[in-house]
C-alpha cells in the first residue's frame, strides 16, 4: 500500500470512527483482515508453546515486554500504540491528517514487528519440539525458564545462550536468538574494545555445537565466535522483494563522551545514531555515515559472508520462487520453504541441526535417589569394561518397558 493510499484509508477510518471509541475502531477499520490474521497466528503459537512446555518440562517461557503485550491481546496492544496520538487529536494538538499519518505508521510498524517475532519464535519452538522426538533434553537454563528475549542479558559483559540442549550419545547444542548485542562499558577504552558489537549484523539465530555459554571473542571481527549454523526465518510471502539499509558495520566509532552527549541530546535519536540505524535526516546530519541498501536475499548472503558459518539456512513460511531459491543456493544457503505452521515440515531441519551436536569431555549426572545412583554406577562400570554398549542398554530398556506394559 503506497503512502498516499495509506493516509487516504486512514482518513476515511477516522471519519467512520468519529462517533465511537476512536483507537479501537481505527485499528479494526484500518487493518481489517490483518488483525484477524494476527489472532489466527497467535492460536498456532500458543499451541506450540504448550507442546514445548509439556515435552521439555519448562516452568514458563518469557518474552520481551513488547511481544508479551502483543500475544496477550494483539488488538488491545495496537490500541495502546495510539493512546497519546488519540489524546492529542481530541485536544486539538494534532490535525486530522497528522493523526492519520502517525496512527497508521504506529500500528503498521508494531503489527509487522510482532508478527515477525511471533513466526520466528514459533519456528524455534517447533524446531525444539521436533528435536525432542530425537531424545534431546535441556541443560541450560537450569531453572527451566526459557527466555526468548535478550533484554539485560549482557549486563555482565558476556553473551549467554538462550538454550543449551543435550543430544544423548552425540553431544550438545547451544542456541542464540538475535545475539550480537552491545556489552556494558565504562569509558572510551571499554567502548572501543566492544564497539563492533554495537554495529554487528544480527541474524535471527546462531547455533553452536557443544555447550557454549559465551560467544564474545574480542580477537575476531566481528567479535563473535564463529557459529556452526545461522538460521533465518521469513514470514512474509514477498520477503525477497523487501529492501533495507544496512549500515551498522560502516558506522564510524564514537568516543564514550560523544556517545553520552548524544544520549543527553535525545535518547532515541542518539541511541539510533550509535547503533547505526538513524533516520534519513540524522544520516544527512552525520554526513560521514553511509549505509548500503540491500534486498533481503543479499542480507542473508551478507550474514553468511561476515560470520562464515559451516551452514546457512533460510526458513520461509511461504513458497520461495525458483529464481530466488537459485540465488540463495548459489551461495550455499539451504532453503526450507512453504513451512506454514506445520511443525512436521521442520523435521528435516531438526535432523540437520542435530548433526552439529558436539560431545563434551565429561558428563555430570545428578540424582537424589540412592537406588538410581547405584544402578547408574553399575552401568558405568560395565560400560567401561566393554560388557555393555549403547545397543545392549537400549535393548534392556525396551525389554523392561514391554514387560511393564
Amino acid at each position: 500500500m503506497g503512502k498516499t493510499r495509506g493516509v487516504s484509508k486512514a482518513l476515511k477510518c477516522i471519519d467512520e470512527c468519529s462517533s465511537g471509541e476512536l483507537a479501537s475502531c481505527f485499528v479494526d477499520c484500518y487493518l481489517g483482515p490483518r488483525i484477524v490474521e494476527a489472532y489466527v497466528w497467535l492460536d498456532y503459537f500458543k499451541k506450540m508453546v504448550e507442546e514445548v512446555r509439556n515435552t521439555y518440562g519448562f516452568v514458563s517461557i518469557t518474552y520481551s515486554r513488547e511481544f508479551k503485550s502483543f500475544i496477550i491481546d494483539p488488538r488491545r496492544h495496537l490500541e495502546k500504540k495510539l493512546f497519546i496520538y488519540t489524546h492529542d487529536y481530541k485536544r486539538g494538538k494534532l490535525g486530522k491528517e497528522e493523526y492519520a499519518a502517525k496512527a497508521l505508521m504506529a500500528i503498521n510498524t508494531s503489527l509487522k514487528t510482532n508478527m515477525r517475532t511471533l513466526y520466528q519464535n514459533w519456528c524455534f519452538l517447533a524446531l525444539l519440539y521436533k528435536m525432542y522426538r530425537e531424545g534431546t533434553r535441556v541443560i541450560y537454563p537450569e531453572h527451566r525458564i526459557l527466555s526468548l528475549e535478550r533484554s539485560g542479558k549482557q549486563k555482565l559483559r558476556w553473551i549467554p545462550p538462550n538454550l543449551v540442549v543435550d543430544y544423548p550419545g552425540y553431544g550438545s547444542l547451544s542456541f542464540y536468538i538475535e545475539a550480537p548485542r552491545p556489552l556494558a562499558w565504562g569509558d572510551s577504552k571499554d567502548l572501543e574494545s566492544i564497539w563492533s558489537l554495537y554495529t554487528a549484523l544480527r541474524p535471527d539465530m546462531m547455533v553452536y555445537g557443544g555447550r557454549i555459554y559465551d560467544i564474545v571473542d574480542t580477537n575476531s571481527s566481528p567479535p563473535i565466535k564463529r557459529p556452526d549454523l545461522i538460521i533465518e526465518f521469513k514470514e512474509l510471502p514477498d520477503w525477497y522483494r523487501r529492501v533495507r539499509d544496512v549500515k551498522g558495520p560502516l558506522a564510524k566509532p564514537l568516543s564514550a563522551e560523544e556517545w553520552r552527549n548524544r544520549w543527553i541530546e535525545g535518547l532515541w535519536d542518539g541511541l539510533a545514531d550509535v547503533l547505526g540505524v538513524t533516520r534519513r535526516e540524522a544520516m544527512e546530519k552525520a554526513g560521514n555515515r553511509r549505509g548500503v541498501r540491500l534486498d533481503e536475499v543479499r542480507v542473508v548472503q551478507l550474514y553468511r559472508s561476515v560470520y562464515n558459518p559451516k551452514k546457512t539456512i533460510l526458513v520461509s513460511k511461504h513458497p520461495v520462487p525458483e529464481e530466488v531459491r537459485d540465488k540463495l543456493e548459489s551461495h550455499d544457503i539451504i532453503v526450507y520453504d512453504n513451512i506454514g505452521f506445520n511443525p512436521e515440515k521442520l523435521e528435516p531441519l531438526a535432523k540437520t541441526v542435530l548433526e552439529y551436536a558436539v560431545p563434551i569431555e565429561e558428563y555430570v549426572i545428578k540424582t537424589s535417589d540412592p537406588e538410581l545412583a547405584e544402578v547408574l554406577l553399575l552401568v558405568k562400570e560395565l560400560w567401561e569394561k566393554g560388557i555393555l554398549d549403547k545397543d545392549k542398554v537400549r535393548r534392556l530398556l525396551v525389554l523392561g518397558l514391554e514387560e511393564s506394559s
